[in-house]
């Protein structure tokens, strides 16, 4: 791997998980990591015909998870260079599959995309998970859903601000909790009492219509090693059990 660090921000948790991840894995083209000013700058990754870019905000690349997001990252890559379908099927063309002929609202299409990623992000961390500790990813998974469900509408505001979103959508928060019990019983990471059990149910309780054994069922269970086909499928089984749910009785 060449990884190449640029913008105001440490190199060294890129390297060290450069490092980490060449353990068992590797990228061919090279890696430009851009470390932004803007604190609201989320950590994502392009894919360009002769490198990739890794951007993340300087909160971000000094913050405890810094190496984390960046091995997290890196299996993106890998996986985009390996031509997994996860990373190569069109999220539009799956999404217009799943929706053609429906009205959809803005705000659950939006959802969409976001459910589109989980699925991304659980072929990436299969990898991850291979090359790093799960420690930092279960606390992260865990606070991010407490937080989410904080801010939900009609429960008091706490005392602290986030950079997130304030009034995180019931619908999507409770699809995240399924995310998150799926990628922890996927790579059985946790107890059945852990915390994040008694959260995903306050998640579910505040969006009644979501079903959240549904959606966990359909993450965890994704195939290791889906063709084209399988994955289009299963993208687009979800996306209609989300986006469409209004629409059954009327169909």
């Amino acid at each position: 791997m060449d990884v190449r660090v640029q913008g105001p921000g440490p190199a060294a948790p890129f390297l060290s998980a450069q490092d980490i991840f060449e353990t068992e894995y590797d990228v061919d083209r090279p890696v430009h990591v851009r470390i932004r000013e803007d604190p609201d700058e989320r950590t994502w990754t392009g894919h360009d015909a002769d490198h990739h870019v890794l951007n993340i905000s300087r909160q971000a690349a000094t913050s405890a998870m810094a190496r984390e997001l960046a091995l997290h990252e890196y299996a993106h890559m890998r996986r985009h260079e390996g031509g997994h379908p996860s990373h190569t099927q069109s999220t539009e063309e799956a999404l217009y599959l799943a929706l053609a002929g429906k009205s959809v609202e803005r705000r659950r299409l939006t959802h969409c995309y976001q459910i589109a990623n989980h699925m991304k992000d659980i072929y990436a961390d299969d990898i991850t998970l291979q090359v790093g500790p799960p420690d930092k990813l279960v606390a992260f998974l865990e606070s991010s859903l407490a937080g989410a469900i904080a801010d939900a509408p009609g429960r008091a505001p706490r005392a602290v601000s986030r950079l997130t979103d304030p009034a995180a959508d019931p619908e999507i928060t409770a699809v995240n909790a399924a995310f998150a019990l799926a990628m922890v019983e996927r790579h059985d990471l946790v107890d059945a009492d852990h915390r994040l059990y008694d959260l995903a149910d306050a998640a579910a309780k505040d969006a009644p219509g979501i079903s959240l054994d549904t959606f966990r069922r359909h993450f965890r269970s994704l195939s290791e090693d889906p063709d084209e086909s399988e994955y289009r499928k299963a993208l687009v089984d979800v996306t209609r059990e989300y986006a469409v749910q209004d629409n059954q009785a009327a169909d």
